[in-house]
Formats: C-alpha cells, sequence, structure tokens
C-alpha cells in the first residue's frame, strides 16, 4: 500500500508541477483563455491539447495491461448514459471554472504556491464537496 501512496504522490506532484508551469494555476490566465468575446488569450490551448494527447496515448497503453500496479482491477465507468444529474454537474463545474478561473487540480496547485485567489477558492470548493454529499444522501 505504502508504494501505490508513493506513486500517487509522484503523480500528484508531477501533475502540479506541470499545472503552475503552464500558467494553469493564474485565475486570471485562464479567465483570459474562457474570454473569448473579450481579451482572449489562446496560449493555454496548447496546455489542453498536450493534455488530451498525453491523456489519450497514455490510456491506450495502459489498458493492454491486465491489470493496474497498485490495483486488483482497473475501475472504468460502466454507464456511457448522458442524464440530468451529469448536464447539471458539467454545467456547474463550467461555471464554477468561467467565475472563478478555476478547476479542482489548478487550484490545490495555486495553494501549494500560495496563490490569493486559491487561498479562497480551496476551502469554497471543499465545502461544495461536503454540501453536495449532505444533499445527495
Amino acid at each position: 500500500m505504502s508504494r501505490a501512496i508513493g506513486a500517487a504522490a509522484m503523480a500528484g506532484a508531477l501533475f502540479g508541477a506541470g499545472l503552475a508551469l503552464s500558467g494553469m494555476t493564474d485565475a486570471r490566465r485562464v479567465l483570459g483563455f474562457l474570454d473569448v468575446s473579450g481579451d482572449f488569450d489562446p496560449s493555454l490551448m496548447w496546455v489542453l491539447g498536450a493534455a488530451l494527447l498525453v491523456s489519450a496515448i497514455g490510456q491506450r497503453w495502459v489498458l493492454r495491461r491486465t491489470q493496474p500496479w497498485f490495483a486488483l482491477r482497473f475501475q472504468l465507468p460502466s454507464s456511457r448514459d448522458v442524464d440530468t444529474r451529469l448536464l447539471l454537474g458539467a454545467a456547474l463545474f463550467g461555471i464554477g471554472w468561467g467565475w472563478a478561473g478555476y478547476c479542482p487540480g489548478p487550484a490545490l496547485a495555486g495553494v501549494a504556491v500560495a496563490s490569493r485567489e486559491a487561498l479562497w477558492f480551496v476551502p469554497a470548493m471543499l465545502l461544495g464537496f461536503w454540501l453536495h454529499d449532505r444533499i445527495v444522501r
């Protein structure tokens, strides 16, 4: 189990470093990317494109294995249904991202570099997670 935790910590650190180096932890830069009708900054398109490429190649490579390195089996979604809950969740995620300039990964990396915006966003995000759990139950 400790090898799995170490691997997860290393993957998280690498992911966070990539977010910080690419500018994804700067909420103003992300908002500039999302502002297609105003002061549009297309530079993050390269970051998102590279992430999709790495993810597509990595997923195909990993799923060729019979099982993951640190688990008994792969845990892939069994449903491909698009329902109201999925659409509402995606809409809330997009609204939050567009409003604050953060999604969970870059926000946590932003806390690590003491970003002022991330320091108010992350507690609000955690409160939202907690409220979601209370409402869904």
